[in-house]
Parts: C-alpha cells; sequence; structure tokens
C-alpha cells in the first residue's frame, strides 16, 4: 500500500506540474498539444544537467537540473509562441508537429553524444543514477520526492496568480476576450507569450519528473508515453481550474500506479489480468473522462483562435 501511495504521488505530481502549464497557456488563449514534447525536452536538458554536473549537494543539484528542465521547456515552447501567436498558424499543428519533432530531436542529440564520448556507443540512454538518488529522501520506507513538493507548491502559486493577482485576471481575459482586453490598454500579445513561456517551464519540470520517477537511466526513444496528452485530460476533467486538477492528477495518478505495483496487490493478481491491461487503464479513463466531461468543461472561449487587432 505505501508504494502504491508513493507511485500515485509521484505520477500525480508529473500530471499535476503538465496540466497547470497547459491550463495557463489556454487561459492566455493559446492551446498547447505540444505538451508531450515541451515534456521530452525538458526532460533531455535536466538529464544532461545530472550526467554532466559532479556535485554531492543534494540542494545544488536540484535546483539546477530543475532550473535546466525550466529553462529547456521555456525555450521550446518559443516554437508554439512563433508560430501561433505571431504567424496565427493552426494551433493544434504546430502542437502536433512539435511533439514528432522532440524526440526525434532528442534521440538524435543524445545518441551524438554518446557516439562523441565513446565511439561504440550509439544508444539514446542518458545514466543519472548517482543524480536520482539525490532527489529522493528516503522517511520510513517511503520515498520522497522532491518533485511531490514542488508540485504541491505550484497548485498554490497557479491558482494564486490567476484569481488573485492582476497579472493573472489581464492573462484570463486574454483567453475570453481579447479585444475586450486590448481595448483597456492589455497587450495580448504579451499576455499569450507569458502563457506559452509559463506552460513550457512547468512542462519542462513534468518531464524532468517523469523521467525520475522510478527509474535511474533513460532511453529518449521512449517519449514520455503520452503523459502531455494524459495531462491534457486531467486538465478538461478539472476544469481549467488549479484545484480540481489537482484531484483530477491523484485519481489519473492512482491508475497509473496500479499498473507499477498491481503485482502486490491479491485481489488485482487475482483477477489474473495480464500486466497490459493495467498499463492502459490511465489512457481508458481518460477517453472516457474526455467523453463523458469534455461537452460540458467551460473552456476559456477564445482559445485557440488567433489574435487580430482589426477584428471587434
Amino acid at each position: 500500500m505505501l508504494l502504491l501511495i508513493q507511485y500515485t504521488l509521484i505520477f500525480a505530481s508529473v500530471l499535476l506540474l503538465v496540466a497547470l502549464g497547459g491550463c495557463i497557456s489556454e487561459h492566455s488563449g493559446v492551446i498547447n498539444l505540444g505538451l508531450e514534447g515541451i515534456m521530452v525536452i525538458g526532460a533531455l536538458g535536466g538529464a544532461l544537467v545530472m550526467r554532466s554536473l559532479n556535485t554531492s549537494s543534494a540542494l545544488v543539484m536540484v535546483l539546477i537540473a530543475m532550473l535546466a528542465a525550466l529553462l529547456s521547456g521555456m525555450a521550446y515552447s518559443c516554437l508554439l509562441g512563433i508560430a501561433a501567436i505571431h504567424f496565427k498558424a493552426d494551433q493544434t499543428l504546430v502542437g502536433t508537429a512539435m511533439n514528432l519533432l522532440a524526440t526525434a530531436a532528442a534521440t538524435v542529440l543524445v545518441k551524438a553524444i554518446n557516439t562523441a564520448a565513446n565511439p561504440d556507443n550509439h544508444s539514446s540512454e542518458i545514466e543519472y543514477i548517482a543524480a536520482r538518488k539525490l532527489f529522493i529522501i528516503n522517511i520510513n520506507g517511503f520515498e520522497f520526492n522532491w518533485f511531490m513538493l514542488v508540485a504541491l507548491i505550484a497548485v498554490v502559486l497557479v491558482y494564486l496568480v490567476l484569481y488573485k493577482n492582476r497579472f493573472g485576471l489581464r492573462l484570463m481575459a486574454c483567453g475570453e476576450h481579447p479585444q475586450a482586453a486590448a481595448s483597456v490598454g492589455i497587450s495580448v500579445y504579451k499576455m499569450r507569450w507569458c502563457g506559452v513561456l509559463i506552460s513550457g517551464a512547468l512542462a519542462g519540470l513534468g518531464g524532468l519528473c517523469y523521467i525520475l520517477a522510478g527509474v535511474s537511466i533513460w532511453k529518449f526513444e521512449n517519449g514520455v508515453a503520452g503523459f502531455g496528452f494524459l495531462a491534457l485530460a486531467v486538465m478538461i476533467f478539472g476544469s481549467w481550474k488549479p484545484y480540481r486538477i489537482a484531484l483530477a492528477a491523484l485519481l489519473f495518478g492512482f491508475f497509473r500506479a496500479l499498473s507499477n505495483v498491481y503485482t502486490g496487490f491479491d485481489l488485482l493478481t487475482r483477477l489474473n489480468l495480464p500486466s497490459t491491461v493495467y498499463n492502459m487503464l490511465p489512457y481508458i479513463i481518460s477517453l472516457i473522462v474526455l467523453i463523458l466531461f469534455s461537452k460540458n468543461s467551460a473552456a476559456p472561449k477564445a482559445e485557440g483562435i488567433p489574435y487580430d487587432k482589426g477584428m471587434r
């Protein structure tokens, strides 16, 4: 049971960080379907730092690796910002292209780095065994990951920014009625850029959190197993509200954790279901959630609609 709680919290942390990023981007009026790709790039930035940084200080390692993942995610999200905000490209297509590009680019880059270090090594794996231990504190058999605390802080901060801050109110105004927001002096372009960059930062952190969830080596050909799309389902189920997104992330995290620990529960093993069934559970649940709740979800009215100063 302790292991189930542990995995539920860490997977929920991943989904929560990424879903909050998607929430902020959509509140600004930009649909970020590239969360999956941003997670991969964020994970790559953090993994490269953990591989190269030689320090025994947990605080230094955690802060620098998180900063690298955050900045990598923000840098990659600029592709969405340039295409969607300035060139008014179709945001769905841009996000899809970002997802396809990220895994391929990360794989090629890691293979090149490994080959440069060792001509016989052509793998797309990055090993960070020693660094991973610095992210975890063992408390009576429970592995506390620092990302659990980061995710909790992120929920509080996003809630305060969106609902208790002038910046957040302006951001949401640009996602609801951008022309009205512009009429009172709010720069819609700047607000949407802020939404995209914050989204990239949180998704990048989520990517690093994902690869640190249970392994000490990551093969970038595997991507992030659809967690970016799961995060979108969490965001929709949570109705674009931070506290609801947190509850939805716990639910999805629980079903994802079952696939990791089902062998330790007699009730589940007696069902004699193959492990693939448990691996599919979070994705099946996401489809059910989208079918049941997507029509009734109150998305920002102007999400996905390019801003045009001439429109009224």
